[in-house]
């Protein structure tokens, strides 16, 4: 029997693509974009379209398994549900009775976008035990924090306005690799005329195609920002009557930027002067234009400053106004959910310590789990995630993984590098089998996707794992009861406009809703900012720039033992390291890409093995010597599972838990390195 089947796409992208499966016999024999869902249009990009070689691996994780050889080896016995439990929740009892519940931390973030099995049962879960917070920093705070200092709330350009910009600026946004079903719309406004300009370190597959593209020093957005802003405003090319109406500390933020002559802007950014005022009264006469940024631009000291700062230019302009117009970073916060209701934070006082546990910054997982007392963490328990790969400071990362009295449970799919130094391993469900609901933070369509097949082995939901572990532990409150369904039921009840209509039955009917945020989408035109006086905050004084410490411009003593910058940008076709089982991932990210100029003096030719290295650590990996980066620069693509390399090292081991200006984010960006060729 054939039948095809509505499902979404739950991996970290702001596309959240609706998919169509197609089903024989019960098992899934075609994967397909939904042509009539108005982002996906009917294609999926190259990592999901194969998504069914995942599903359907040999390698994938089946049943539960108790480890027998070293942290780190790999060696695992199946055990069965009742005994892995029992072992989970003995443990996790025994560490909170001696040490407190606090010795007890989840590790979590974007494996599953899907509500249910992201932030639902687990929250739940772990407020009631008591356990350290998570503070899930790892991707985009700084930028949220940025985004919203300025505009005071997330929401931003539909991408089917796109087709309607004339001029696109791609500010660190990798637009085929990351975000591909924005591109249609991109295509669609060049065939009208517009120009696509790409700002980024690195020039990737989006930067190859664009009408021009920008090299940017690591790091040095925010000084781009304020020399654009000198310009814009020292010509007088804002909208007068926009600002007036609905910004403040406009005066403010025009003395300042005098600070910031394109002759300094220049010393700063890598891009010469004449080249900065051009594109800063380009984009200020075009109308309408429209800025993509992307969540490059906060991983860097300054990171989250830059992004409040790049969101003041539609402000400053007036293209909010316009069909086409303003800017997106994300549209997460448009899906007004009853969060509270989900992840029930008040479980907390019924917790062992009866108030709000200690915050633990998950990109400071190294120093948390070998320098953290007060209690000293004593059991992890990671879903979602792959933190032996993709945290910051990755040899400080494994070591506190290896420690013997270090209780570590994992919740996966493969074996991955985590998976390796656990003690528990248990076997998680994909999005095809399961229910949840899926917001985006690339669009306005909210989307229910129920199983469409069923799960293989012994796999089990976050859902239903945390649910059987509550009910293990002893916790008694009806909330650990309840279905999937009446969780989506109380999630959906939030009394927000954008939400009213929006129930379970129609999302099972109608699969995808566009919230009720009108068409076109224009959130700023009339101001109605999230700030507390609903304007556009240009206040200045959090945007002083200094350059990054790891960088050519920072620190004298780390710029002369290390001078190059190093970036790790996603790869095109993988998605952080979820598809790090894949032979060609690993190929991919074995790169180290060299401008001919760093290249030359190094006696460096494409090929060639090459050491990157720095205080925190090494790796080796191929050099490829092209136009990727500007000289000063180098870049490897992330990430891949350091237990398949060579050498056993993934880019995080040279990264630092060196921490953003605002949100707490890492600063992957911001790593300063050495490169030789292997042998001399």
């Amino acid at each position: 029997m054939i039948a095809v089947r509505h499902s979404v796409c739950a991996l970290d992208c702001p596309d959240a693509c609706s998919l169509l499966v197609t089903i024989e016999d019960g098992r899934a024999v075609k994967l397909r974009g939904n042509p009539g869902h108005p982002v996906t249009q009917g294609f999926l990009c190259a990592k999901v379209s194969r998504y069914l070689e995942r599903e359907y691996h040999p390698e994938r994780l089946l049943h539960p398994m108790r480890r027998v050889g070293a942290k780190g080896e790999g060696r695992f016995e199946r055990i069965s549900w009742d005994a892995a439990l029992d072992e989970i929740a003995s443990r996790l009892n025994g560490i909170a009775e001696e040490f407190g519940p606090e010795a007890i931390l989840p590790y979590s973030y974007g494996g599953t976008l899907g509500y249910l099995n992201g932030s639902g049962m687990d929250r739940r879960f772990f407020h009631r035990l008591g356990a350290s917070r998570l503070d899930r920093t790892i991707c985009a705070t700084a930028g949220a924090a940025g985004l919203t200092q300025t505009n005071g709330v997330r929401y931003g350009t539909e991408p089917e306005q796109f087709r309607h910009s004339k001029l696109i600026l791609a500010w660190g946004a990798n637009i085929l690799g990351t975000n591909v079903h924005l591109w249609p719309f991109i295509v669609e406004a060049r065939r009208r005329g517009a120009r696509l300009y790409t700002i980024d370190p690195v020039m990737r597959r989006t930067g190859r195609l664009a009408d021009r593209h920008y090299f940017v020093n690591p790091g040095s957005d925010l000084a781009l920002a304020l020399g654009m802003m000198h310009v814009i405003l020292g010509e007088r090319l804002h909208d007068t009557g926009f600002v007036q109406q609905y910004s403040t500390d406009f005066d403010k933020l025009r003395q300042f930027v005098t600070k910031y002559p394109l002759e300094r802007v220049q010393a700063l950014t890598g891009i010469g002067q004449e080249e900065v005022a051009a594109l800063a009264r380009e984009y200020a006469t075009t109308r309408p234009t429209v800025i993509r940024l992307n969540y490059g631009v906060q991983r860097s000291e300054r990171g989250g400053a830059a992004v409040a700062a790049i969101a003041m230019l539609p402000a400053l302009v007036g293209s909010w106004r316009e069909v086409g117009g303003g800017m997106q970073l994300s549209t997460s916060q448009a899906f007004h959910v009853n969060r509270e209701g989900l992840e029930m934070p008040e479980l907390q006082k019924s917790s062992p310590l009866g108030w709000e546990a200690r915050l633990v910054n998950m990109s400071l997982l190294g120093h948390a789990l070998t320098e953290l007392d007060d209690p000293p963490v004593k059991a992890l328990f990671v879903y979602n995630s792959n933190p032996a790969d993709v945290a910051p400071n990755q040899n400080a990362v494994k070591k506190g993984l290896a420690r013997e009295d270090l209780f570590t449970v994992v919740s996966e799919q493969f074996q991955t590098t985590t998976a390796d130094y656990a003690d528990i391993v248990l076997p998680a469900t994909t999005f095809l089998e399961h229910t949840d609901l899926y917001f985006a933070y690339g669009h306005y369509h909210i989307q229910m996707a129920r199983p469409v097949v069923a799960p293989p082995g012994e796999c089990k939901s976050n859902v239903e794992m945390f649910r059987l572990l509550a009910k293990r532990i002893g916790f008694k409150e009806a909330c650990f009861e309840e279905s999937e369904d009446e969780m989506l039921a109380g999630l959906l009840n939030s009394g927000h406009a954008f939400l009213k209509g929006i129930d379970l039955e129609r999302l099972d009917r109608e699969h995808s809703v566009r919230l009720n945020v009108g068409s076109p989408f224009l959130p700023f035109a009339e101001g109605n900012f999230g700030t507390a006086d609903g304007k556009v905050s240009l206040n200045p004084e959090p945007l002083e720039y200094q350059p990054p410490v790891e960088s050519r411009l920072g620190a004298e003593d780390l710029r002369m033992m290390f001078p190059l910058e190093l970036i790790t940008p996603k790869n095109d076709d993988s998605m952080n390291s979820t598809f790090g089982n894949r032979a060609e991932q690993d190929r991919e990210t074995a790169v180290l890409y060299l401008n001919t100029a760093d290249a030359g003096p190094r006696r460096i030719e494409s090929g060639d093995q090459v050491r990157v290295f720095n205080a925190r650590g090494s790796m080796v990996l191929r050099a490829e010597v092209n136009g990727v980066t500007a000289a000063g620069v180098v870049a490897s693509p992330a990430v891949r599972w350091s237990r398949k390399a060579a050498d056993g090292r993934g880019s995080n081991v040279l990264t630092a838990e060196r921490l953003t200006d605002i949100g707490g984010g890492p600063t992957f960006y911001s790593c300063l390195v050495q490169v030789e060729r292997c042998g001399d």
